[in-house]
Parts: structure tokens; sequence; C-alpha cells
């Protein structure tokens, strides 16, 4: 690793060569999504099961175990009750977040381009709205022994009949105009897999509207879903919040924004690989005891073990919602957070239970996924190059400039501190034939923001702190880490001249575990906001190595990046709603984002007072009430990571295309 010579001096690149825009659709979609009329046919279709082979083949191999397979289907298609949350969501947005009206069947043909949304195998467009005026896909049914519910038509998303539904209350298009007055016939619930199901890079489709099993890969991790599509269903341009949602790069995930923590900070949806050889740390827990943990999520945060880890994330996407929502405010957050506790679920919500008892085999099954090499790939081989000196070139230069944080395979201690023998060590290993052999291509290990230099707004998430909402799934180990005190160099947008420094306080926050590299070549962009390299919404193997051309040509070359226009801005004039005020204030165009989502709304009243347009970037007064209020006052998106950039072009030439085989 190479160290700054000012360690805590992180300096934004404002160097621009070439602008990648990403366009925000119009909402021709949406019209069709929420006027959902209809009359009567039958809902689900009764079709013949997939034969267990024909399942297997798509999401799991025909040489699982009964455990393995068992974990597969939890992946796939266990929701841990769920629904139960997401149609609570529906009502308290109004309607802006409604998975009902995500599913509809209108939009099947269309959904990849639309949403980035997978159409799950076997399913076709609804030709007439159902028996309660709502467009469902008809769907061949995987056998999943033990797993309640049915498709919707995306992956990942599941259908349950609503207990609460009383036909004769019902009106289809009064329901989509104001939901929590009525309960509809249908529940939606999310799995494991709707975030994490994407594309095989080793046998992409042939249309990306209509994927086979085979097509899909389990833990690649959906990089063209559009995440934030889903929480502004109903929002129209001219609102604020719907430039927070539609900016978002796709492929990311603001894992914080059920329970809020005022931090808009989306992240990319991380790839499984090898997590059998995935490295672990000795850390301590609550009640004083040691384990080996794994560092989870970006910045490790889940340190209890894996079970603990995925437990989380479940009552993240809703379950246990009738104890969890009593612990915070899920949408403005307009409420001080109470920690979940542990035992408190175990004792009085079943579905924790039950999906507790699934975790082994989730965590068996997910140990089974291996690499997906690129010389595997449909032309893969034609992009990698045969001359052995080329590759032996690439190889020490990762060697010397990144096998220290990107290999679980490590020098050892009695060496650890002797820089010239752990040099010496890494060019042996990485010029030996197994170096990529079982190898997690990262050590899992914290480092400090400024280390990094990377966007600190992940980083500086409060979750997982002690009193905080997800406390008790991060160690003790973590919240007592050293607090990295003043961030300096920051990117000022009112006056560029004057970088802003902000104090990243302790508690656990300000660190990034370092990711892995495995198929790195089918996972660009990068960074851990995806906001390094350019996004290309395509799913072939050409579509994979035009994004990864370019993002490792701006991870070596930083001149190349986009530096302060990948700061996310407002295109028009919007207006948001502030608490108190009965009329919306005005937001002008060029607005950066983020100095207004990551405030705390109960502490914008006071910043903005009685201005009813918000000229941000010429009201000096305003942009300090924000800054000085501001959660995470970071906006250039891909900076940092300067590791291997004073190599020669040679090296980093020859160190692309040893990266390509990864």
């Amino acid at each position: 690793m190479r160290w700054a010579k000012n360690p805590r001096e992180m300096t934004a690149n404002p160097t621009l060569v070439t602008t990648v825009t990403m366009t925000a659709s119009a909402a021709a979609w949406l019209v069709a999504l929420l006027v959902v009329i209809g009359s009567n046919v039958s809902g689900r279709a009764q079709t013949p099961a997939l034969s267990q082979d024909e399942a297997d083949y798509g999401y799991g191999n025909r040489n699982l175990t009964d455990a393995q397979r068992a974990g597969r289907d939890t992946w796939y298609f266990w929701t841990g009750g769920n629904e139960k949350f997401w149609i609570k969501m529906a009502e308290l947005t109004e309607g802006n977040v409604n998975l009902l009206a995500y599913v509809d069947s209108r939009l099947h043909g269309r959904r990849f381009a639309t949403l980035g949304a997978i159409t799950q195998p076997g399913c076709r467009a609804a030709t007439a709205p159902d028996q309660y005026g709502l467009w469902m896909d008809q769907c061949e049914q995987p056998v999943v022994p033990g797993v309640p519910g049915d498709p919707t038509g995306v992956v990942g998303l599941r259908r349950f009949p609503n207990p609460n539904f009383d036909k004769a209350n019902w009106n289809a298009e009064a329901y989509f105009k104001h939901p929590g007055k009525t309960e509809p016939p249908y529940l939606i619930g999310m799995t494991c897999g709707f975030c994490h199901i994407g594309f095989n890079p080793l046998y992409p489709p042939e249309n990306t509207e209509a994927p086979k099993w085979s097509n899909l890969a389990g833990a690649i991790g959906n990089q063209y879903w559009e995440e934030g599509r889903l929480f502004n269903l109903r929002m129209p341009p001219t609102d604020f919040r719907w430039h927070v949602g539609n900016r978002q790069p796709p492929g990311t995930s603001d894992t914080s924004r059920f329970a809020t923590d005022h931090i808009n900070n989306p992240n990319a949806i991380n790839a499984i690989f090898n997590l059998a050889y995935r490295p672990t740390a000795t850390e301590t827990m609550a009640d004083g005891t040691t384990r080996q943990v794994h560092h989870i999520l970006k910045d490790g945060a889940d340190s209890i073990g894996v079970a603990g880890a995925s437990l989380r994330v479940y009552v993240n996407i809703g379950m246990c919602s009738d104890y969890w929502l009593t612990l915070h405010d899920p949408v403005n957050g307009r409420k001080p957070q109470q920690p979940f506790v542990i035992d408190n679920a175990r004792k009085n919500c079943e579905d924790w239970r039950n999906t507790e008892a699934r975790m082994e085999n989730a965590e068996a099954f997910l140990k089974t996924i291996t690499p997906m090499p690129l010389k595997d790939a449909p032309g893969g081989a034609s992009y990698l190059t045969t001359d052995a000196d080329t590759l032996r070139r690439g190889k020490i230069a990762f060697a010397d400039k990144c096998a220290r944080c990107h290999s679980s395979k490590q020098p050892p201690q009695a060496i650890a501190t002797d820089r010239v023998k752990v040099e010496a060590w890494f060019r042996e290993s990485l010029l030996s034939p197994d170096f990529l052999d079982k190898n997690f291509l990262s050590d899992d290990r914290r480092y400090p923001v400024y280390q990094l230099g990377t966007n600190i707004a992940r980083a500086a998430g409060t979750n997982a702190m002690a009193g905080q909402v997800w406390g008790q799934f991060s160690s003790e180990t973590y919240k007592q880490q050293p607090e990295i005190g003043p961030i300096r160099g920051l990117y000022n947008p009112q006056d560029p001249d004057k970088p802003l420094e902000w104090e990243l306080k302790g508690g656990g926050r300000g660190y990034y575990r370092a990711p892995t590299l495995v198929s790195m070549w089918a996972t660009a962009p990068y960074l851990h906001n995806n906001a390094l390299g350019m996004y290309v919404k395509d799913p072939s193997v050409r579509g994979r190595m035009l994004s990864f051309y370019d993002s490792t040509e701006k991870l070596l070359w930083p001149e190349r990046r986009l530096g302060v226009q990948s700061i996310i801005v407002t295109s028009i004039d919007t207006e948001l709603r502030i608490p108190g005020r009965d009329r919306p204030i005005r937001i002008l165009a060029g607005t950066p984002v983020d100095l207004i989502a990551r405030v705390d709304p109960r502490e914008a009243p006071a910043i903005v007072q009685n201005r009813v347009v918000l000229n941000i970037l010429s009201d000096r007064a305003l942009f300090r009430g924000l800054i000085r209020n501001n959660q995470a006052p970071d906006f250039v998106l891909d900076r940092g990571h300067l590791f291997g950039t004073e190599l020669s072009d040679d090296d980093k030439r020859a160190l692309i295309e040893f990266l390509k085989t990864m």
C-alpha cells in the first residue's frame, strides 16, 4: 500500500476529460404503472412446475447437497415474512414505494430497460387484468419445497395472499391513488435474490427482457438494477426527491435508506465469490467473548458472524416489521433510533426464528459460488493477452501496489514488519501459478478513509454505533476503532479555492474494508459507490469489457476521471417540503443533491428559515448552515484510491492485463 505523505489531507480531483451522462427516463412508464384498472379473469396460472433439472441449471448446479440446495432456495425465494413491511411502506410513502405497482405485468418486456429489473424465467405477460383488476405475470412454478409464495414475474419478488383483504371494499384504481385506505388482495415480499441475482457473465442472455435460468447467476449482484426508481414511483421530476432516486448509480443500494441515517450514500451491490476462503478477524462481542468474524458491508459494520449479518439484512428489508418499525421512523427519521434487540426478536418474532434456522444452509450454498474467469466467457479469450512477459510484468505491479490489501494470501507474521521481505514474498507469490487459486483477493481488513482517499459517505454511517438501530449487529471491536478526526481538503462546491474541513467522530465510523477483486472484469464500474468508470447497460462480454477498460484506466490514470463532474446535481428547478412549512421551497437547478440529502430534516427549518427559494451556491449563510449540519459533506464521488497511479504507463497496461485474469 502506498501511504500519503500527509494521510489526513484528502484532495478532490477536479480534472475533467469526458462526461458520461446518465439521463433519467421520462415518466411515461410511470403513467401506465399508476393507472391500474380492469375486470375479471383468474389470478394465479395453473401451469406445470419446472423440472428440478431445469431449475438447478439456472440457480445452482446439479451437484448441490441437500443442505446447499435448501440454502439456495432460501437465497432465491425466502422473504422472511417481509411482505407485511412492504405493504406498510406503500401506505407510509403515499404510494411512492409500492411493490404491487412495481410488478405490474404491463412492464413485462421492458422491465430491464426501464427499471434494470430482471423478469423471472418461466413468466409471461398477462393478456388481461385478473379478477381484482391487477395485471400479474403468469408464471411457471419452480420446485421450491417448504418455501411459501408465488412468482410475481420479477426475480426476487414473491406474491402472497393478503389475509386482511376485503373484496367488498376493493377498488384497484382507488387503492393505487391512496394506499392504506384499503388492503390489496396480494402482498409482495422481497428475497435476497432481488438485489443479488444478476445476469451470468459466462452465459449472457440473448434477450435481457426474457432470460433463461442459465443466464442468471445467484450472487453476481444485479449491476444494472436502478434502485432509486423503486422508491419514487409516483414522484414527478419537479420533486427534489426524484433526483435523489433517479440519479442514483445503477447497481447500487442505499442500505441505510431504512433505517435512515440521513446520509444519501448508495453503494455497490457486492458480488460473492470464494466465500470459503474469505479471511476472518478475531473480534470482541458485546458479552466480552471473542469470535472469528468476517467484516461485512462496505465499512465492515456487520461483524458478529455471517448468520447475524444475514439476519440483519432480512430485518433491513422488513422481517419482524411489527417490532422493527417501533424503533425508528423508517421514512423520514424524525425520531431517535432505538437498538434492535436480538433476544427480543428471537423470542417474539416467529419469522426471525424460521429464518435463523435457514442461515447455516444459506451460507453453505454461498460457499459453492466460485470465480467466473473471462477465459470461460463466450469470446472472452480474445480479450486476454498471450504475452508471458506482459503478464509477468503485470503480476509484479500487482505484487508491489495491490496485493497487501487485495489478497487473502498474506506473508507469515514472522516477516510482517520487514518491508523488504514482504515485498519479496508478494512477488514470489504472484509469480506462483496457484496465486489466484482459493484466493478471496482481499485481506478483509478495515482501513481508515484518510488512507484510501475515497468518498467518505458510507464510512460515516451511524446505524451500527452503540445505541443505534443496528448496534447489536456490530462488534465491540468495531465500536472502539480509533476516531478519525478532522478530514481536510473536501471539495467546496460554492468556493472551490477554499476546501472544506469536517470532523469525522468515532464510535466505529471512518473505515472501509478492502473489497474482493475476484472476477473484476465482470463487475465494473468500481469503488464502493460504482462511481469510477463508465456505466454500460449491456451484460454481454463486450459490454462488460467496455466498462472494465474505462474503469481500470480511470483507476490508474486519475486525470481521466470525472472529478467534480461526478457530483450529482439537480437538472431542473425542484421543490421540497420542509417540516413545519405549509408550502414547499424551491431549489434551483444545479444544486448538489447530497448537500441537502445528507441533512437531518429535523434541522432543515432552522437552516432554511423564511426562504422560499434556495440559491445554495450563492447564498453563503444558507450554504454554511447546510455544511455545518451535513452528515457527510463529501460530494465528489469518484476520487481517491490512488494506489498504483505512480506506475509507468507500460506497467499500468500490464497490470490491467493481469487484472483481466482474476
